[in-house]
């Protein structure tokens, strides 16, 4: 298990276009990839769970992937969102 925190800076936070693009790449790899929210989990591969978390800007969220390529997926995650899920504001 390999894991990480990251604090979410997009203006909608973790919703709607952000959502879909990381869960996009969450689908790239083949571990089990959970992101969390306060005291809510979701499933990184899957769009309604992971718009559950409610991850708002400011939010702290916890990436953690098992598997095979458990730390390039919780990277690529992390800097996905650190990078503003590719969006400028």
């Amino acid at each position: 298990m390999f894991e990480k925190k990251v604090i979410v800076t997009h203006k909608v936070g973790l919703h709607a276009r952000p959502a879909s693009a990381f869960v996009q790449m969450a689908a790239k790899f083949t571990s089990d990839i959970t992101v969390s929210c306060e005291d809510r989990n979701a499933n990184a591969k899957s769009i309604l769970t992971v718009l559950t978390l409610g991850a708002h800007k400011g939010a702290e969220i916890k990436i953690a992937a098992d598997g095979e390529d458990a730390e390039e997926a919780v990277n690529a995650l992390v800097e996905l969102v650190e990078n503003n899920f590719g969006e400028d504001e």
